[in-house]
């Protein structure tokens, strides 16, 4: 059953279009049609968990199988949880609005190690049961995780899950689904269930293990050790989802490269993702043509642990660089090679939109670079940071560790010497000196990594930041950020853990640990896992591996992990090896484009890496230059309904933007450094409001009759945006902002007192004959200012009323003032004047603006 959302998402809610399900591409699927029906739930805010890549695709792909349908759910805001709780309502999904509990199988992203306490949170609002252990009895939906966490050491989180999907999902997913639709069929109780599934390749159910120096199989028909599922990037997948409100990736993105064969000694992902495996070019191009279609957004990412190498990189980015040349479309790329960056890289990134630029050189030395096997000299590191300040970029982030194997002081103080001696060489005569932004994190070890076996206690962590910020007081034009010592110490305690830490995790949870990673509850997540490690007796030991203490370095290579049954295709015998040449400052090449490393990977069970050569690199057409020539207004008057009420005026600008993009209508720019199109709101509605009298100006590069414009528009924009009527304006007459006199609303407005028409009548008839009723308000500067609100209202009228035992509700008609120069008389000011004449409260229940009156 349908959870009541309209009366949970309203606009008391802080974004509440993050929960309305109704986003363009958004799949809906009739819930009867389906036999099993799956809930991705992704346990961060909205932002973060709509615009991750691998939530899209999943998305996709499960929504694309017969018989199946695919639903979505979020960590609610701190307000949505509370109402949750105080009205007894299970958490939901946001597109059948069904709670969760109702779902066949929920699959959480468990992506960082601190993130099982929002899946807690979620199960809890759910009211699903947070262990497989007290889900056992009940017909509760299966709970899963996946994601790199999942993958690396599930053993932390095992009481929470029915099972983990370990590595790529595309096809492990539907293989999941297919056996779920045919123990339905069959009738099989939850444990027959969990059986059939532990037979998938990358399907691991910890109820069937147990932990004792190591984890093994408790019964003969589950593997002894789970394999990670590989597959091949699919990039048309990548098309969908388009969030109304603002996301942290707000644009499309596109992989490119899956895995990485760099072979850097600190960086699980690319352990866990060999082999590397190339994008066709071609489907790259025509995914991103058709994506940014599909989609209108006005930038897309091409995603890859390394993008630089892919080689195909500046070929495709010119390529698609010049298709959308005149689109104002601008291509942003994570952190990249510094070594591989380029005037090619340096034409396709820049532009009237050029965006930052991140590199990560990791180490201050070489030494310290050559040990960590980053393969990147001094020579090339300056090389690719004095081309992008030659290419106009000012300002450039750096990413750097401490705390690595064989690190010593001068090592740390050799990040500040880096950093100068590129300020130093980058300087030329009427240039603008080069900055930096750093970020300095401290080196978490992570499971299936040569550096796995290391460890540095949190005081060394202290001090070595100490070291760099008496450093870097000295170096002007830097801005140098440190990760926060307590969350690596929180990550590495967890992330490195065995079974045993899972009653420490939900013990963190149940004492408020919880969005461990953002800065404003940082002291409170804190304060609960120190707790909740200090409960179970754990205090000090945030270093598993040196629990044993006294060992050799040769036995605590060989000592047993928490994570050795999960079969990632890497050696343990080759990771033992790579750590000791690590300490030896010995250099492994990339096997992509050298001699295989023998870390095992590679062979019929996990495939091979695939290099594709890169294509000639077509010529540059130039950056967009914003068409700034103006030859027709179209205004349009439009509605806003429904669920479209909660979309605030920016996305509603947004949005604008994007549906004109995809109509494919010729939009002027604006000049400048930031180019935007030439769309004008006449006025913002409050958020929560409905109305019938909008009024947007569109200014055109091309002619377009009113009514092809309409067509295109209606079939772009949601069906609670109608469209009543588009006409052509004078260019040289004012905007409809400008014209903008006076605004009529109707407004639904209580009391508690049960009153009749007759004393409404007589309010409204009290505020018409009086000349003045004042009104003060409190400036942004703090000043006190006194209106006079009868000023700016001109009629004011009871249009019906809803009287009930316990209150009284009318509907009242007024037009006001509503000017550009803030000359607005807004519907809670109609409560204000009530209260002056009657002397009693009122409540405003629902606005709606019935029309924007211009003047001439």
């Amino acid at each position: 059953m349908a959870v009541a959302v309209e009366k949970l998402i309203t606009s008391d809610i802080l974004k509440p279009a993050r929960y309305l399900g109704n986003e363009h591409l958004a799949v809906h699927k009739p819930w009867d049609a389906a036999t099993i029906r799956w809930a991705l739930t992704y346990p961060e805010v909205y932002e973060v968990g709509s615009s991750n890549l691998g939530h899209i695709i999943l998305y996709n792909i499960l929504n694309a199988q017969p018989r199946q349908l695919c639903d979505r759910s979020y960590l609610p805001g701190a307000d949505l949880a509370a109402k949750l709780r105080s009205t007894n309502t299970p958490l939901f999904a946001v597109e059948s609005q069904r709670s969760l509990s109702e779902f066949d199988i929920l699959g959480f992203s468990l992506s960082y190690e601190l993130g099982a306490t929002n899946i807690l949170e979620m199960l809890d609002l759910a009211k699903i049961p947070l262990t497989w252990q007290e889900r056992a009895a009940g017909n509760h939906p299966l709970i899963f995780a996946g994601g790199q966490t999942a993958t690396s050491n599930p053993e932390p989180y095992a009481d929470f899950f029915d099972f983990f999907a370990l590595g790529d999902g595309e096809e492990l997913l539907p293989e999941i689904g297919l056996v779920l639709e045919a123990g339905k069929e069959a009738h099989l109780d939850r444990q027959s269930l969990l059986l059939d599934l532990a037979q998938i390749p990358g399907v691991y159910v910890p109820q069937f293990y147990q932990m004792t120096d190591a984890v093994y199989p408790i019964r003969p028909d589950v593997p002894e050790r789970i394999v990670r599922r590989v597959a091949t990037p699919i990039p048309a997948y990548s098309i969908g989802l388009v969030p109304y409100v603002e996301t942290v990736h707000d644009r499309l993105s596109l992989e490119i490269r899956r895995g990485c064969t760099r072979g850097c000694r600190f960086c699980q992902p690319g352990m866990l993702t060999r082999p590397a495996r190339d994008v066709e070019p071609e489907a790259v191009v025509d995914a991103i043509a058709q994506g940014m279609q599909a989609t209108g957004y006005n930038e897309f990412s091409l995603l890859s642990l390394s993008c630089s190498d892919y080689l195909a990189l500046p070929a495709v980015g010119m390529e698609i660089k010049n298709q959308l040349k005149n689109q104002n479309i601008s291509l942003t790329l994570p952190s990249q090679r510094v070594d591989r960056f380029d005037e090619n890289i340096a034409n396709i990134l820049g532009g009237t939109r050029q965006g930052g630029l991140t590199f990560a050189p990791e180490a201050g030395t070489q030494r310290m670079r050559d040990i960590v096997n980053k393969g990147l000299t001094n020579e090339e590191l300056l090389r690719g940071v004095k081309t992008a300040w030659e290419q106009g970029w000012d300002k450039i982030k750096l990413y750097f560790m401490i705390g690595l194997p064989g690190e010593t002081d001068a090592d740390v103080v050799g990040i500040a010497e880096t950093v100068t001696w590129l300020q130093r060489e980058c300087r030329g005569r009427g240039r603008k000196p080069l900055n930096f932004n750093l970020t300095i994190s401290n080196f978490t070890p992570k499971p299936h990594t040569p550096f796995q076996w290391h460890s540095v206690s949190t005081t060394e962590f202290q001090r070595k930041q100490h070291l760099l910020r008496q450093e870097f007081r000295r170096i002007r034009g830097v801005k140098v950020n440190f990760t926060d010592v307590r969350i690596s110490a929180m990550e590495d305690f967890v992330g490195r853990g065995d079974r045993s830490l899972g009653k420490v995790v939900r013990r963190a949870w149940e004492l408020g640990a919880g969005m461990d990673s953002w800065y404003e509850n940082l002291d409170a997540a804190f304060g609960a896992w120190e707790q909740a490690i200090a409960e179970a007796g754990l205090t000090g030991k945030y270093r598993l591996l040196e629990a044993a203490g006294g060992e050799s370095r040769e036995d605590l290579l060989n000592f047993p992990l928490p994570w050795d049954h999960i079969d990632t295709g890497i050696d343990k015998k080759w990771l033992q090896e790579d750590f000791k040449r690590a300490l030896e400052a010995a250099v492994v090449p990339d096997c992509s484009f050298a001699d295989c490393s023998h870390c095992g990977v590679c062979g019929t069970e996990f495939g091979h890496n695939i290099v594709i050569p890169p294509p000639a690199i077509p010529d540059f057409a130039g950056n967009f230059v914003p068409n700034t020539n103006r030859t027709q207004r179209l205004r349009m008057w439009f509605g806003k309904q429904g669920s479209m009420a909660l979309v605030g005026h920016l996305d509603l600008m947004r949005l604008f933007d994007r549906v004109i993009r995809r109509a494919g209508l010729p939009i002027a720019f604006t000049g400048g450094f930031h180019p935007s199109p030439r769309i004008a709101i006449a006025s913002a509605l409050t958020l929560g409001a409905t109305s019938s009298g909008e009024i947007v100006d569109f200014e055109l590069t091309e002619p377009v009759e009113p009514e092809f414009f309409q067509q295109q528009l209606v079939r772009e924009l949601p069906t609670d945006i109608p469209i009543y009527h588009v006409a052509a304006v004078d260019l040289k007459s004012p905007a409809a902002n400008q014209l903008m006199e006076t605004a009529e609303y109707l407004i639904t407005v209580a009391t508690e007192k049960l009153v009749d028409n007759s004393q409404w009548q007589h309010w409204l008839d009290q505020i018409k004959a009086k000349p003045e009723l004042w009104w003060e308000k409190t400036t942004k500067s703090g000043k006190t200012q006194q209106i006079n609100l009868r000023d700016r209202l001109f009629q004011l009228e009871l249009v019906e009323s809803y009287p009930n035992l316990a209150e009284s509700t009318v509907k009242l008609r007024y037009v006001g003032s509503c000017r550009h120069d803030g000359t607005v008389l807004r519907p809670e000011q109609i409560l204000s004047m009530l209260k002056i004449v009657a002397g009693e409260n009122f409540q405003l229940l629902h606005i709606h603006r019935n029309q924007l009156i211009l003047g001439l």
